[in-house]
Parts: structure tokens; sequence; C-alpha cells
């Protein structure tokens, strides 16, 4: 199964209420479970920097990485991003290929 990375931004009303972030948090997460039940989540990350979360998880295809970063943003994201992510040593037999 693919893996892929989710980078979030908070919106600024979202941020404005630190106390609701968990509750906020698994409703999002019930949300993918329910739309997406073959995505598995390997790590979530709070961040200090251009990105308030990165999530590294598995998905059938693009399009449920899609539908994941669909779902963050109708969930008061500003930005969510999924990137394809290749193992290390995957990417250096794709290098020998070419």
């Amino acid at each position: 199964m693919p893996t892929f990375i989710l980078v979030t931004k908070l919106s600024r009303d979202l941020t404005k209420n630190p106390e609701l972030r968990e509750d906020i948090g698994k409703e999002w997460k019930t949300k993918i479970s329910r739309k997406c039940p073959n995505v598995k989540w390997l790590s979530h990350y709070a961040l200090l920097g251009p990105y308030d979360f990165i999530d590294i998880y598995e998905a059938d295809s693009e399009e449920d990485a899609a539908k994941v970063s669909m779902i963050t943003l109708s969930s008061g994201a500003s930005v969510a991003e999924s990137w394809t992510a290749i193992p290390y040593k995957r990417f250096l037999e794709l290098i020998k290929e070419i």
C-alpha cells in the first residue's frame, strides 16, 4: 500500500480556541475512518513551523489520499497537502533503473 504524508495548517478560527483542538481532531479522524476505511495511520505529530501537523499514513490510492486532504480542508484546515512518500530503499532501486 502506498505511503503518504499529510501536512496541515489550521485556519485562524481553529487556532483561536486551542481547548477545542482534541474534540475537533477526534471528529476529523472519525470522518476519515468513515469515508476512507482503508487508510492506515502510521504517525501523527504536532509541529512548530509553517505547518501545524504532519501525518504519515498508507492508502490504497491517490484518490483516497485526495479524500483525506479534502476532508481535512472541510474540517477547518486552511492548508492540507498529501504527498507521495517513497521508502528510501525503493528510491535507490529506482535510481539504479534509470
